[in-house]
């Protein structure tokens, strides 16, 4: 569960962050990281339902 909380702050953070930055391009990586860790979310929350 650790890691499902983890991920879950890492997500929300990199999309506030990707929101208020100005550099767009480092928007654009956050957004890449936030698209990761909601793709490794849904891996580990789907092993959790099963």
């Amino acid at each position: 569960m650790a890691r499902i909380e983890y991920l879950k702050q890492q997500i929300a953070r990199a999309e506030r962050l990707a929101k208020a930055i100005l550099d767009r391009q480092t928007a654009v990586q956050l957004q890449a990281f936030a698209a990761e860790c909601r793709a490794e979310l849904s891996v580990l929350t789907h092993r959790a339902a099963a």
